[in-house]
């Protein structure tokens, strides 16, 4: 994304895009930490594929700082739309591609760079009838290719323990068996199907939120709106895809806005670039392949305060580079990435 949201995945306060505050729900579109990545990648040449183009802000970025070509990826159509108005002044430049960025390497293969920029799109949060926004009344629905199982599919007919586990996965929110089991007993009565009536609820089974706090209905939204777009095993394709997509010497950078999203990352490139070390000095070493990425910096990069002043949503972002060797590519266990696992819901 290129505006704090992803064509694949995000979570924690939602990267303070959507908290109940004015300066979370009004804030502009800003592309997050994009002069930082453009530092960390410099000089910026070549074919690059932005694989959550979203508003265009890093696409654009990355074409102006002097990319030959970018391939644009968004799962949403509103993207395109969009960019209708500017994307035709860099002419053959800008190839835009409606898809998922787990199948970049379908659409390109020895690119110069990735960036990926996950979670959810300002663009999206602001229009109610996409049903994202727990501040703006809508339809629940939040899916960001506008196809498929909707928000509402699932709080009206999943179990109460898969629900619960939804909750507690994705959003990490603590009070999980007590908010599905309230929207079952909902739903029995009248089908839950816009965005206040499940805030309401959400927020009637939580202790009221002290000055400052974030909704008590932001976990609870973060964690269906992942599960509607399968956001973390997109992730964990999309990893393994730039891998697969990546010429020798090509860039990866993706910027996260929350503990689940930067861990699975960070693991990847750890695990990738060999980084991780021996865990026990007294074991027998185990035999590793030849490093698939080398890590720029084993430190996330994250905003400095004054892009925190001007974009508040920047304050939990984390940026990760990696530059790919000429290792072949390979698989990866999803277990080793700790990500989030919940039984199909529908």
């Amino acid at each position: 994304m290129a505006d704090a949201r992803s064509s694949g995945p995000k979570s924690g306060s939602e990267a303070g895009l959507e908290t109940g505050t004015q300066s979370g729900a009004d804030a502009p579109h800003i592309p997050v930490l994009l002069s930082a990545i453009l530092g960390a990648v410099a000089p910026v040449h070549g074919v690059w594929l932005d694989g959550t183009f979203g508003a265009g802000g890093y696409t654009r970025g990355f074409l102006d700082a002097g990319a030959a070509k970018v391939i644009a990826v968004d799962r949403d159509p509103l993207a395109f739309q969009m960019a209708a108005e500017w994307a035709p002044g860099y002419g053959a430049r800008l190839v835009q591609q409606q898809g998922v960025f787990s199948r970049m390497d379908d659409y390109a293969q020895d690119l110069d760079g990735v960036v990926l920029d996950l979670g959810v799109s300002s663009m999206q949060l602001d229009q109610a009838e996409r049903g994202f926004s727990f501040m703006r009344d809508g339809p629940l629905d939040m899916r960001m290719s506008q196809q498929g199982v909707s928000a509402a599919d699932i709080v009206n007919t999943a179990e109460e323990s898969v629900i619960a586990n939804i909750l507690f996965q994705f959003g990490e929110e603590r009070a999980s068996r007590r908010i599905a089991r309230e929207i079952v007993r909902a739903r029995t009565i009248a089908p839950l199907t816009r965005t206040k009536a499940l805030a309401d609820l959400v927020e009637g089974c939580l202790p009221r939120a002290k000055p400052g706090q974030s909704h008590p209905a932001t976990r609870s939204f973060q964690a269906l709106r992942i599960a509607v777009n399968n956001e973390y095993q997109e992730l964990f394709a999309g990893l393994m895809a730039a891998e697969r997509a990546l010429k020798p010497g090509g860039q990866l950078a993706v910027v996260t806005f929350h503990s689940v999203e930067d861990r699975m990352v960070k693991r990847f490139l750890t695990a990738r670039s060999n980084a991780g070390g021996n865990a026990n000095r007294f074991a027998p070493q185990v035999q590793q392949d030849a490093p698939r990425f080398t890590l720029k910096s084993r430190k996330a990069i994250v905003a400095d305060a004054a892009e925190i002043a001007q974009n508040p949503r920047a304050r939990s972002a984390k940026l990760r580079v990696a530059v790919r060797t000429d290792a072949p590519a390979g698989a990866v266990d999803a277990k080793l990435l700790g990500m989030p696992q919940v039984k199909e819901w529908l």
